[in-house]
Order: C-alpha cells, then sequence, then structure tokens
C-alpha cells in the first residue's frame, strides 16, 4: 500500500466517510486497535494495489486501524 498525501483533509473526509454521523477533524477519538487516543485531523489515506483508499489512524502503518476502529 502507498500512503497519499491529501490536501484538504476535511473535504475528503466530508466525501469518503461511510456513516451518517459526520466527524471533524478536530474531533477526538480512541482507535481500539492501539489504544491511542487520536485527533482525527491526523488521519493517514493509504490505497491498496486495487485502488481502495483506507481512512487509517494516525499511527499507521504501526497500528492497523482504520476509521471503522475509531470510538
Amino acid at each position: 500500500m502507498i500512503e497519499l498525501m491529501i490536501k484538504d483533509k476535511q473535504k475528503y473526509l466530508d466525501e469518503n466517510y461511510p456513516f451518517a454521523e459526520k466527524i471533524e477533524l478536530t474531533d477526538i477519538k480512541e482507535c481500539i486497535h492501539c489504544g491511542q487516543n487520536i485527533q482525527v485531523s491526523k488521519y493517514k489515506v493509504y490505497k491498496d494495489k486495487s485502488g481502495f483508499e483506507f481512512i487509517c489512524c494516525p499511527n499507521a502503518p504501526k497500528c492497523n486501524g482504520t476509521l471503522i476502529d475509531w470510538i
């Protein structure tokens, strides 16, 4: 997987967040994979070989959590 650099993180999040409840860059969530409290604005985006893009924990690639793992 390759990391993508996202210039407008709020726009990317608004366009790609799969759940009805929207989140903001200033929100703090806990990643259940690494147990860390994370600021949403620090998320990373990775693209796999098929072209699918994953919104990942800021601690990626050490942590394999994605936005579905944030509570």
